[in-house]
C-alpha cells in the first residue's frame, strides 16, 4: 500500500495542476490576434509561393496549370540574366547599408551631444521616414532632371559641367540610385543607433575621460561595446531590405537603363506582370529567399563570433 501510494503520488506530482493548463490554454487565445495576421498574411502566401513554383502557371492561360516539378529551378539555374540581376541586387544592397550605417552612426553621435536646438535637428533628421517611396522617387527623379534639376543646375553655376541625364547614364543610373537608397534609409537607421546611444551611462565616459581617454578610445572602449547589439540587429534589417527593394527603384528607374539598375524583385515582377510567367516568378522568389537566408545566417554567425572573441 505504500508503494501505491508513492507512486500515485509520484504521477500526482508530475501533472501539471489544471489551473496551469487552463492558464496556458488561455495564453493562445491572447497570441491568436497577433498569430493570425501572420499566418494569414506572411506564412500562407509563402508556402502558396513555393508551391507555385513547382508549376507552369501563367496568366491568361485557359488549361489547367500542370505540377512540373524542379523545372522551374533547372531553368532558372541557366538565366544569366536573373543572375546578373542577382549581381546588381548585391551591390546594391552593400552600396546602401554600408554607407548607410556610417552617415547613421556619425549623425547620430552628433545628435547625442548637449547641442542648440537639438529637438527641432532630431526632428529634421527623421523627415525622409515620413515620405512614401513612390514621393520620395519622384522627387529625387526631379532633382537629377537633365534639364531643370537642381543637381544640374548647381553644376553648371559652379562651372563643373553643362550636367547629364543621371537616371539613363550606364555609368551613373546605378550609383545615382544607391545615393537616394541611402538617404531615404538613413533616418531608420539613425533613430534606431540613437537609442542605443542613450542607454550608454554617461558615468562610463566621465570615467574613461578623468582616466585620460580621448575621444576615439572612449568610443571604442566604451561607446561601440554597448552599441553592437543595436547596430547588429539594424545592420541586419537594412540588409534584408535593401536586398528586397523595389518601389524606389521602379519609380526611379523601373530598371534601366539596359538592365543597370533592374535589382532582382524587378526581375520576378516583370516576369510575373509583365510576361505572365507566374510560376517561373515564384521560383526567382524561393531563390531568393533561400540566399538571403543564407547570406544572413553567415553575416550574424560573423558578427556574432567577432563579438564574443571581443
Amino acid at each position: 500500500m505504500t508503494r501505491v501510494g508513492e507512486a500515485r503520488t509520484s504521477a500526482a506530482g508530475g501533472r501539471r495542476p489544471a489551473g496551469r493548463r487552463i492558464a496556458d490554454h488561455g495564453s493562445w487565445f491572447l497570441v491568436l490576434p497577433a498569430l493570425v495576421p501572420i499566418l494569414v498574411l506572411s506564412v500562407g502566401p509563402l508556402l502558396y509561393g513555393v508551391l507555385l513554383a513547382f508549376t507552369d502557371a501563367q496568366s491568361g492561360r485557359t488549361a489547367a496549370t500542370r505540377w512540373i516539378g524542379a523545372l522551374n529551378f533547372r531553368d532558372l539555374l541557366h538565366d544569366t540574366l536573373f543572375w546578373e540581376s542577382f549581381r546588381i541586387g548585391l551591390v546594391w544592397a552593400a552600396g546602401v547599408t554600408v554607407p548607410q550605417f556610417l552617415l547613421a552612426l556619425g549623425l547620430a553621435l552628433l545628435l547625442n551631444q548637449d547641442l542648440r536646438l537639438r529637438g527641432l535637428a532630431r526632428a529634421l533628421a527623421i523627415v525622409p521616414w515620413a515620405m512614401p517611396e513612390v514621393v520620395v522617387g519622384i522627387m529625387w527623379r526631379l532633382v537629377y532632371n537633365p534639364d531643370a534639376g537642381v543637381l544640374n543646375e548647381t553644376l553648371r553655376d559652379l562651372g563643373l559641367g553643362s550636367g547629364r541625364d543621371w537616371l539613363s547614364g550606364l555609368a551613373t543610373a546605378l550609383p545615382a540610385v544607391i545615393v537616394v537608397g541611402v538617404w531615404a534609409g538613413l533616418p531608420q537607421t539613425t533613430v534606431a543607433l540613437l537609442a542605443g546611444l542613450q542607454n550608454v551611462p554617461r558615468e562610463l565616459h566621465e570615467a574613461a575621460a578623468v582616466d585620460g581617454a580621448g575621444a576615439w578610445r572612449r568610443f571604442r572602449t566604451v561607446t561601440w561595446p554597448a552599441l553592437r547589439p543595436v547596430a547588429l540587429a539594424i545592420t541586419a534589417l537594412n540588409l534584408i531590405w535593401n536586398l528586397n527593394a523595389f518601389a524606389l527603384v521602379y519609380v526611379l528607374t523601373s530598371g534601366g537603363p539596359g538592365g543597370r539598375t533592374r535589382l532582382p524583385m524587378l526581375f520576378a515582377y516583370e516576369e510575373a506582370f509583365r510576361y505572365g510567367q507566374f510560376g517561373y516568378a515564384a521560383a526567382m522568389g524561393c531563390v531568393l529567399v533561400a540566399v538571403v537566408s543564407v547570406l544572413l545566417a553567415v553575416f550574424l554567425a560573423g558578427r556574432l563570433r567577432g563579438g564574443d572573441e571581443a
